[in-house]
């Protein structure tokens, strides 16, 4: 019998030892194997960057086109002749007197009514100048004293516009 419990005994160390062996072959077959056989290898992408910029940085400007270069132009083979030189000096050309700007006119604006019959009589009644504009997209009309020849005489029609009581805005110039 000691003979027996013996041959159990070695049959049970075999027995682990060809398990661990056969656990052995088979990790080796699932991690190993697939990198042997892989044709390319895998490669991890390079993370992709975006930058987003804020409200506050400056505006996307994109870069300007380089402009096309001329053709170089087929130039005739013939010499060209030469000119005779004049004797007389020419005089030289009167330079162009720059054009005297406008005078630009000026204005004052009273104010944006829905009615400005009122005003419109007041500054008749005050004999002050003044043409009126339809606001767009609104019913309003905007009602503005002038155009004065200077600066000085718009400055005097705003200090009699606010010792009638109303609220005129600044001295502007007349746009086109």
């Amino acid at each position: 019998m000691a003979e027996q419990q013996q041959d159990v005994e070695t049959l049970k160390r075999r027995g682990r030892r060809r398990l661990v062996g056969a656990v052995a072959l088979v990790l080796l077959a699932v991690i190993v194997l697939p990198m042997v056989f892989d044709p390319e290898p895998r490669q991890s992408a390079p993370p992709a960057s975006a930058r987003i910029p804020g409200e506050n940085e400056t505006p996307f400007k994109p870069k300007a086109k380089p402009e096309p270069k001329p053709e170089p132009k087929a130039e005739a083979k013939a010499e060209p002749k030469p000119q005779p030189k004049p004797e007389a000096k020419a005089e030289p050309k009167p330079k162009a007197e720059p054009k005297p700007a406008p005078n630009p006119e000026f204005v004052v604006q009273v104010g944006a009514f829905n009615n400005p019959d009122g005003v419109i009589a007041q500054l008749a009644a005050a004999k002050i100048p003044y043409f009126t504009e339809p606001v767009h997209g609104k019913d309003l009309t905007r009602v503005r004293a002038g155009p004065f020849p200077t600066q000085d005489a718009a400055d005097k029609a705003l200090e009699k516009l606010r010792g009638m009581g109303l609220k005129p805005g600044p001295v502007t110039t007349k746009s086109g």
